[in-house]
């Protein structure tokens, strides 16, 4: 299938300064949470951009990373809704356990064959046999993050019609993986009643240019003529994002709103990401309210009866052993969740919104479909090549996504985002393309009025529209981020 959210014209980079004005768009219905489970559509026109002459010559309209016109929807949630076949909104616990009980299998099968046969007797080699203690690692880190993501069926309650069984197997699944499930559950909730909200957002929340050149010591009116970051910077950012990203995004809500000031009973006050009172285990974080507190209590009984366990088994069979039977296993899971998460919301082609321009409808769908083939479809039961359609609708389950994609897409047109590319290694090139791509989020150019308040991917690396050029100030020194001097 041929990507929808790739650059037009590969040709764009800096050597064009692109002024957008506010556009003549009539904006989408503005839809809210209780319209759905979740979510509507948010735009972009994907047209091919023409001449350097004829693109400078469109001022008014908004433009995504690549150069492409940006447009708002003009369909309703209800519009999406109705399109679905009514009986994809159908649930069943007894398949939704069918598919615990064969991951279940999947890794029990797994564990009792490597012990079995992957020792001394019958594989004499060391080298051979730690190449196929690697290969169990791997296949054990597939089988948990599918396992993964059927507990995240239960958090939507897409599991079954029934709560009881969804938050139990959910609890139990996740405790299983080391993940605070109810925790999980509401932050995760959050994420998807304000995704692309630059103030609420709660998953892979891009910083702002100014926040990007506080961390990177930038001067503001200078990262337009910045030169490229190296290849090796990018990986090294990759390689910590992938092994950290998860248990730090638990522990100090990185790449989470930091907008805590605002929480109504009072608990974030004064608390900030990264100093780990904003975090997904204590009841007294701001990211709970106080009628959740026993859940966050309740999903630290699972952790602390999971690590126990876990524990008991190191202290009998030894420490290596459950390094490598459950640890590089859980380092694996961990490496697709964060790989998986940050692909479906970062990208080119998508937009974010300050608090004022979001709305349910635009911030919903600023998200892309991707494909990892057989591995993707079977084994993490779809969460990559459907999430488009999961921001629309969270409680239709997994076995009837892919239809009520199909079914949707003619609503969306030319707002639906896929790239499919490459299949399962396009997905993987992703990851760094991604990173290179999107650094930082700002308005296009010269835009004014709600149009300066729709956000879109720039970066240091000369790819796509450059950075705005911001006149530079009387004293060069004032405009030094973080400059505490003055």
């Amino acid at each position: 299938m041929a990507t929808t959210a790739r650059p037009q014209h590969a040709a764009m980079r800096r050597t064009i300064t692109v002024d957008s004005m506010p556009s003549t768009t009539t904006n989408s219905t503005v839809g809210s949470p209780n319209d759905s489970p979740t979510a509507s559509a948010s735009s972009t026109s994907l047209s091919s951009l023409g001449s350097v002459e004829d693109f400078q010559q469109e001022p008014k309209k908004l433009r995504d990373t690549y150069g492409n016109e940006f447009e708002l929807p003009n369909y309703t949630i209800k519009d999406i809704r109705d399109a679905i076949p009514k009986h994809c909104y159908e649930r069943s616990g007894l398949t939704g356990l069918s598919y615990v009980a064969r991951d279940i299998v999947l890794l029990g099968g797994t564990f009792y064959l490597f012990n079995h046969f992957c020792t001394s007797e019958y594989v004499p080699s060391y080298p051979a046999r730690a190449a196929l203690w690697a290969v169990y690692t791997f296949l054990q880190g597939l089988f948990g993050t599918g396992l993964w993501v059927l507990a995240h069926e239960c958090g939507h309650q897409s599991f079954s019609p029934s709560k009881t069984l969804n938050d139990t197997v959910g609890w139990i699944c996740h405790s299983a993986l080391l993940v605070p499930y109810f925790s999980w559950k509401i932050s995760h909730g959050k994420h998807h009643k304000a995704t692309g909200n630059m103030e609420r957002d709660m998953v892979f929340l891009p910083r702002t240019r100014e926040e990007h050149a506080t961390r990177m010591g930038y001067v503001l009116h200078e990262m337009h003529e910045l030169m490229e970051e190296t290849p090796i910077y990018t990986a090294s950012m990759l390689i910590g994002q992938q092994l950290f990203g998860w248990p730090y995004y638990l522990f100090a809500n990185v790449t989470g709103h930091n907008q805590h000031e605002k929480q109504p009973e009072g608990k974030g006050v004064g608390k900030k990401n990264g100093d780990f009172s904003v975090n997904h285990f204590f009841a007294s974080s701001p990211l709970y309210e106080k009628k959740d507190e026993h859940l966050i209590l309740l999903s630290d009984l699972g952790l602390f009866i999971v690590g126990s366990i876990l524990a008991l088994i190191g202290s009998t069979y030894g420490w290596t052993n459950l390094l490598v039977w459950y640890f590089i296993p859980y380092l694996w899971v961990n490496h697709w969740l964060v790989a998986i998460t940050y692909l479906q919301h970062t990208d080119p082609s998508l937009p974010h919104y300050t608090g004022e321009a979001w709305n349910f409808a635009r911030g919903a769908a600023a998200t892309i479909d991707r494909e990892f083939g057989f591995i993707g479809r079977q084994l993490l039961h779809g969460i990559i090549e459907t999430h488009v359609l999961h921001h629309y609708v969270s409680t239709i389950p997994f076995y009837h996504a892919d239809e009520a994609t199909e079914a949707i897409k003619p609503i969306m047109g030319r707002h639906y985002r896929s790239n499919t590319e490459g299949g399962p290694l396009g997905f993987l090139r992703s990851l760094y393309s991604s990173a290179r791509w999107c650094q930082w989020v700002e308005p296009n150019e010269g835009a004014q009025g709600e149009q300066a308040k729709v956000l879109f991917f720039r970066n240091r690396n000369g790819l796509g529209l450059p950075p705005s050029k911001i006149d530079a100030p009387k004293s060069r020194k004032s405009m030094v981020v973080g400059d505490d001097s003055e």
